[in-house]
C-alpha cells in the first residue's frame, strides 16, 4: 500500500455533468499511464454546493506523478478537462493540497 495523497480542485459553473460524463469514459491509456505512475485507489468526490472536487488516491513509494506534467497523454487531458475547471497556464488543473486530519485503516 502507498501514501494517501489528497488535493482540490475546483470545477466551474454548469460544469459537473460533463466532468462526470468524461471521466466516465476515461481514456485507457491515461489509466494505463497513472497506474504505471504509481497510482492505485483514486477517486474525486464532489461538493455540489461549492462546486469543489476532492481528490484522494494512493500513490506508491516509487511513484513517478512528477513526471507527469510532460506525459503527452497528460496534457492532452489536461487539454481536454480545461474549459471545465480553474487551470493554470499549460492547462493543468489548479490544485490546492489537502492535510490528512484523520485515517482509519
Amino acid at each position: 500500500m502507498g501514501a494517501l495523497h489528497a488535493f482540490r480542485m475546483q470545477l466551474k459553473l454548469g460544469a459537473v455533468a460533463e466532468y462526470k460524463a468524461r471521466h466516465d469514459a476515461i481514456w485507457p491509456e491515461l489509466a494505463e499511464l497513472l497506474t504505471a505512475s504509481g497510482v492505485s485507489d483514486y477517486s474525486i468526490f464532489l461538493d455540489e454546493e461549492t462546486l469543489s472536487l476532492f481528490a484522494v488516491l494512493r500513490r506508491a513509494e516509487n511513484h513517478t506523478l512528477d513526471d507527469l506534467p510532460s506525459h503527452p497523454v497528460m496534457r492532452k487531458w489536461w487539454t481536454y478537462m480545461a474549459p471545465l475547471m480553474e487551470v493554470e497556464p499549460g492547462d493543468q488543473p489548479r490544485e490546492w493540497p489537502l492535510q490528512l486530519m484523520f485515517h482509519q485503516a
